[in-house]
């Protein structure tokens, strides 16, 4: 359809555009057509481009072009705008292109001019009469601007040619909830309903819709002749489950979403669904009991090689801070879907939480047997390392990765390289520490995980202070949040000696710190503020934490570390 537009464009040159640069520029349309049938969408775009800088008066051309603008992945609201206005030309000259108006149609539907879109659909809807997928765009179009009972009409227009369908009705009846017209809602699913009074599924939609109108005894009547018609149909228990749910009958409810969950008749997606509702629901309640470990028990009973299932459990084990338990569902999940790189990297994820290093080491390379060219994986293989204090492996496994990441991705590099100055620095390398980190900065000068380490390590040895003040405020200026980055900058002003700021921020740093690790700077901090008590105090709190740091335990032990 898209070369189909090029043909017949042989017409005199507009004045700017000879005929050799009008047929230059339909050759070149031509191999970019070619080029995107082969998925090839970079050259599509160069050579579309080239096109309509040849030329511009071409409307197919401009069509796609305005098709790219309002795609490209850095899109702006003006350049889908400006897009528009390019796919307008040709939309204008030739209404009756089924592909290219209905994406226009589309397109300003989307972008939020709907009267454009109906002008665009009822054109094409006269070019191209009794094609069933049009009217139904022009109904859905005219309801969509507003115009529900010309919607209505349309939908009407369909059912006599192409007959009445469950579709047709639902929409109608939304269109009457938009008007606020429940006679004609309730009118029009009656007649739905008169055609087959067993439908189960008619009898199912009637009943939502007398629920939604607060008439629950028709509602529960014909739920009730549903379930006679299809005793199986799981979707009846949902209707059900959501019926008693309105009525505030928990009982009912939670024996309705049972019913539905073991429903054979009910599929997977549909089930996962519900149970993700009904998870929400009693983690909002904060529901300690056993039910949903339950449910999912009798869902992986009937569905043990569903991954999906496994994955759902891994994620509420998760939410129930059951680490192992997450681990292991999450297993079984990849053991179904080994080319998941999604959940191989949660796993990874989910072992570096609980501390398990190794465990996410060898996840990291099973996923990479799957997924060899998957960077974040072969970072968190060196993260790993640096974690289990091999440092020496860290920084290799970091230099292996500097081999494979695309040279013009120099925010990825400058992550590396801040990788590998932090594993000198645990080394004592000084120099290799300093060389990776400036490196890091000048391919990314708004990396702030380089400039707040970069101003620790300075804080720490108490070098160039001021330059470490520097990098650790504009690190604060991309994050300011970041617990680790406030602390860094109260620990700046420790080493130099302004104990009333350092202790300004620290406040601050531990207020936003949820895993109580800078509990022994805050100690540091308070001791030299004369509060030793507290300090005292924080120190203890950490060392709870860290109950084998030796450093700790001295100084809640003897309170005279900072007075050898």
């Amino acid at each position: 359809m898209a070369l189909s537009a090029v043909a017949g464009k042989n017409e005199p040159a507009k004045k700017g555009v000879s005929i050799a640069d009008k047929r230059k520029a339909e050759y070149i349309f031509v191999q970019a057509q070619n080029e995107k049938l082969r998925d090839n969408f970079d050259a599509f775009y160069d050579l579309l481009s080239y096109a309509h800088e040849i030329d511009p008066t071409n409307t197919a051309i401009s069509f796609y072009m305005g098709m790219c603008k309002i795609r490209m992945n850095n899109t702006t609201k003006q350049l889908c705008e400006d897009g528009l206005e390019l796919m307008k030309e040709h939309f204008e000259k030739q209404p009756e292109d089924l592909y290219e108006t209905t994406f226009y149609s589309d397109a300003n539907m989307q972008l939020g001019h709907p009267e454009e879109a109906l002008r665009a659909i009822k054109l094409l809807n006269e070019h191209n009469p009794n094609r069933l997928e049009l009217q139904l765009r022009l109904a859905e179009a005219y309801s969509r601007s507003g115009d529900y009972a010309q919607s209505n009409a349309t939908y009407d227009s369909i059912a006599t040619i192409f007959g009445n369908a469950i579709q047709i009705t639902s929409s109608k009846i939304d269109n009457f909830m938009a008007m606020n017209d429940s006679t004609g809602a309730l009118r029009e699913m009656r007649g739905l309903l008169a055609t087959a009074p067993q439908n189960d599924t008619y009898n199912i939609a009637m009943s939502s819709l007398f629920q939604h109108y607060g008439m629950t005894d028709s509602a529960l009547y014909y739920l009730d002749r549903a379930q006679e018609y299809a005793p199986d149909n799981g979707y009846i228990y949902l209707t059900r489950a959501e019926y008693y749910n309105m009525a505030g009958d928990s009982v009912g409810y939670e024996q309705q979403i049972y019913n539905a969950l073991t429903a054979e008749q009910l599929d997977v997606d549909s089930k996962l669904s519900v149970l993700l509702g009904h998870i929400r629901k009693h983690l909002a309640e904060e529901d300690t009991t056993q039910r949903i470990n339950d449910l999912f028990t009798v869902l992986i009973q009937q569905h043990p090689h569903e991954a999906k299932i496994h994955q759902l459990y891994s994620e509420y084990l998760y939410a129930k801070k059951d680490n192992k338990g997450a681990i292991e569902q999450l297993g079984y999940s990849l053991d179904v879907n080994p080319t998941d790189a999604d959940g191989w990297r949660n796993m990874v994820i989910l072992n570096m939480i609980d501390n398990n290093y190794a465990e996410a080491i060898k996840a990291s390379e099973k996923a990479l047997e799957y997924n060899p060219d998957n960077i974040d994986l072969r970072r968190y293989v060196a993260g790993c390392y640096h974690q289990m204090e091999k440092y020496d492996k860290a920084i290799e496994t970091y230099q292996e990765l500097l081999q494979v990441v695309d040279s013009a991705d120099v925010v990825t590099i400058s992550e590396i390289l801040t990788g590998i100055g932090d594993a000198y620095s645990e080394l004592g390398d000084s120099a290799n520490t300093v060389a990776n980190y400036v490196r890091a900065l000048e391919l990314d000068p708004e990396n702030s995980g380089v400039l707040n380490n970069y101003a620790y390590f300075l804080a720490q040895r108490g070098e160039d202070l001021d330059k470490a003040e520097s990098m650790a405020a504009l690190a604060l200026k991309y994050d300011p949040d970041n617990a680790n980055f406030i602390d860094t900058y109260a620990w700046v002003y420790f080493a130099k000696k302004d104990y009333t700021k350092a202790l300004l921020y620290i406040k601050s740093a531990v207020e936003k710190d949820e895993d109580n690790h800078l509990l022994e700077h805050y100690g540091d901090i308070l001791w030299f503020n004369d509060e030793k008590e507290a300090a005292v105090e924080q120190w203890s709190k950490a060392l709870e934490t860290e109950p084998d740091n030796e450093l700790l335990q001295r100084k809640v032990k003897d309170k005279t570390y900072y007075e050898e």
